[in-house]
């Protein structure tokens, strides 16, 4: 009998109470892609002990990342940020990448992704607010006011291994962020973007077991097939590695 395949989810740094939380829905999206999970909370001094008992991690949402990882000026907007997780998911980032391990990064975790690979991020998106390029057609709610998910849509460029998951260019995506990817990182490469130009996508050069999304699927996944298929695309990633 084949193993079923073990996949770590990174938690929230710790509440006012000491405690590690992770919202249910990333433990059932694991679970309906026929998947264990495995939660992995900041702290850890040695992520490749972690590695060594999963087949896949995502790197999930999130409070901001802290300026001082990027050069960010630090300014009112910035929420949620601790040091200790700052430090524990990059670590695991870099040691995920080296390993080649099946991997999906999401909202936060693409941020993550961006800045181990030296990108800069926006601060605030309202601050902002937009269109980025001559073909960008409007300005977007990421989220709305004071911090609520908010669906928009989100093109994915055709040819792209995301596109190939989602077995579509164009999709409807639950928003929930007020920062987003300024300047990519060394191999980092846009493949889906907001109508506003907002980059809600990227792969890594070199890396194809690799998935990173803006926006959260594991929000509507429950009810939209095309969101649950990037959490079934990572099992059968970890399943065949």
């Amino acid at each position: 009998m084949s193993r079923t395949p073990v996949i770590g989810i990174t938690t929230y740094g710790r509440n006012d109470e000491g405690r590690f939380t992770l919202p249910g829905e990333y433990v059932d999206c694991v679970r309906r892609a026929a998947g264990l999970a495995l939660l992995l909370p900041p702290g850890e001094p040695a992520p490749d002990a972690w590695l060594d008992l999963v087949d896949g991690v995502v790197l999930a949402g999130g409070g901001d990342i802290s300026p001082e990882c990027w050069g960010g000026s630090g300014g009112a907007t910035i929420y949620g940020v601790s040091e200790e997780r700052d430090r524990t998911e990059l670590a695991l980032a870099e040691r995920v990448l080296a390993r080649r391990l099946p991997s999906l990064w999401i909202c936060r975790g693409l941020q993550v992704l961006n800045v181990l690979r030296g990108g800069t991020l926006i601060e605030h998106l309202p601050d902002v607010a937009a269109p980025r390029t001559d073909t960008d057609t409007a300005c977007v709610e990421h989220r709305l006011p004071p911090r609520e998910p908010v669906l928009h849509g989100v093109r994915v460029d055709a040819g792209t291994r995301l596109a190939q998951t989602l077995g579509t260019t164009d999709v409807e995506g639950v928003s929930w962020h007020h920062q987003a990817i300024e300047r990519c990182g060394e191999g980092v490469l846009v493949v889906a973007r907001a109508p506003d130009g907002v980059i809600e996508a990227v792969e890594l050069e070199g890396h194809p077991e690799l998935e990173a999304v803006q926006w959260h699927p594991e929000l509507s996944a429950a009810s939209d097939p095309v969101q649950q298929r990037l959490f079934d695309a990572l099992l059968a990633r970890a399943a065949h590695p």
